[in-house]
């Protein structure tokens, strides 16, 4: 059992950790949305054009020449001052059409609570979930692998996550766990009403910042399959991936993954779903044994906060359905910032 100091040190740890990750919320928040209105709120008259017109180099000279008059100088500093916001302006809008166009060529489903999502999204999610272990013990996961998600290009995006957070009952260390990294590429995709797919290839990997047990200890590098296919409300995503270990396979072992997710959408803002959730262990303690759990649960969302700001909540409880697992019964509670 863990001592009063241990326990102590338990909760400032999980309070501080909580506190980070809400400070990176409202930090996305403060920084985006007044970017984000700024930016819808400014009429684009070019339509065909990416960018506003600003003032030429020529110009900027005629303003501020030898000859112009002591009361031109001002405005010479306000045509400067114009053009780098207007240049500052150009950039956001440029990649802000980007990222709706994007979004305009793929599917429109929501992210299912544990199966990677299956579309190129901008946002920025927090996960937690508590579940029991095999040997009767509990295991709190605030962060769970979630973080920003950026669409730099039409192609792709990028996953940035900050350590989870992992809290044991008994005497098991808590702490956090591994930083992870997550690139997307979109091969083939169509949105609702001209085919409804999507087929991508991505790439994650994470790296050993946490000490064990709250880290794996060793770099894991995880390819992945993504395939989804809608049919009116109803949508289907999948994933096949593997958790390749580039060091300490005899300790941790290879696992491969097959997620599935099938979810109704109604009316846009309520999605019911059931997930599949099977891994296959390679090498390893637990070579050639495999567990598959299902995965009910609902997402709500999404809800428009300000401008291109919204907010998505849901949760659900991962069930095993095989005799052997590592875990049960894991309620999971999620809350997504698409921007």
């Amino acid at each position: 059992m863990k001592t009063n100091q241990e326990s102590d040190r338990s909760c400032a740890g999980l309070r501080l950790a909580r506190i980070s990750y809400w400070l990176w919320v409202v930090t996305l928040m403060f920084c985006f949305v007044p970017t984000l209105r700024a930016q819808d709120s400014q009429p684009d008259h070019e339509s065909g054009s990416s960018t506003m017109p600003v003032a030429s180099p020529s110009d900027h000279d005629a303003y501020g020449g030898p000859t112009q008059s002591a009361r031109a100088a001002p405005a010479a500093v306000t045509s400067n001052s114009a053009a780098a916001n207007n240049n500052q302006d150009d950039w956001v809008k440029k990649w802000l059409r980007m990222v709706d166009k994007t979004r305009s060529e793929q599917p429109h489903y929501v992210a299912p609570l544990v199966t990677t999502h299956v579309l190129l999204v901008q946002q920025y999610r927090y996960d937690s979930s508590w579940q029991t272990n095999s040997d009767g013990t509990q295991t709190d996961n605030y962060g769970n692998g979630r973080g920003l998600e950026i669409i730099p290009n039409s192609r792709m995006e990028v996953q940035i996550a900050p350590p989870p957070y992992i809290v044991h009952s008994g005497d098991i260390v808590d702490g956090s766990g591994d930083t992870s990294m997550f690139v997307k590429f979109r091969a083939l995709s169509a949105p609702e009403g001209k085919g409804d797919y999507f087929v991508g290839f991505f790439f994650g990997a994470s790296f050993p910042t946490g000490s064990p047990p709250n880290g794996l200890g060793h770099t894991v590098l995880s390819p992945m399959l993504a395939l989804a296919k809608g049919w009116g409300p109803f949508s289907i995503q999948n994933t096949f991936s593997g958790n390749l270990p580039a060091s300490g396979t005899n300790l941790l072992g290879r696992a491969f993954l097959w997620n599935t997710a099938f979810q109704y959408g109604i009316k846009g803002k309520i999605w019911p779903m059931v997930e599949q959730n099977s891994t296959f262990f390679s090498d390893g303690p637990d070579s050639g044994k495999k567990e598959t759990f299902l995965t009910p649960g609902v997402v709500f969302g999404m809800f428009q906060i300000a401008e291109r700001l919204s907010f998505g909540i849901g949760g659900g409880v991962q069930i095993a359905a095989t005799h052997f697992h590592t875990d049960n019964h894991r309620w999971i509670w999620t809350v997504r910032f698409p921007f």
